[in-house]
């Protein structure tokens, strides 16, 4: 059964830095983009950034853009989230999304939700 495992998140202080982790169980995840988004308490679900199958094109939102680095190693099916200099803006549930390519999807994949990570900024 294929699956997103996530793991990372917690407390941290303003201006500290976390990594998320996205690992993909059951599949493989070179095939798949791989988005992470957040949700605040209260607020919608909004995408923070992306990055393409290829590994080499990657897209960041407003909000996190020059703050945020986001990774994936293939060989280890897993997706990184780096943020640094958080603010308690950033706190919230963070999710990971994993979008097969056209061709997966004509094979019956579909896309895969991680369990959520929290993150906390507070002093």
């Amino acid at each position: 059964q294929e699956r997103l495992v996530q793991s990372g998140g917690g407390l941290v202080q303003p201006g500290g830095s976390l990594t998320l982790s996205c690992t993909a169980s059951g599949f493989s995840i070179k095939m798949w983009s791989v988005s992470w988004y957040r949700q605040a308490p209260g607020q919608e679900r909004e995408r923070v950034a992306r990055i393409f199958k290829d590994g080499v094109g990657t897209i960041y939102d407003d909000p996190v853009q020059g703050r945020f680095t986001v990774s994936r190693d293939n060989g280890a099916e897993t997706v990184y989230l780096q943020m640094t200099n958080l603010t308690q803006a950033d706190t919230a549930v963070y999710y990971c999304r994993a979008e097969p390519s056209s061709y997966l999807q004509s094979a019956g994949y579909r896309e895969q939700w991680g369990q959520g990570s929290t993150v906390t900024v507070s002093a």
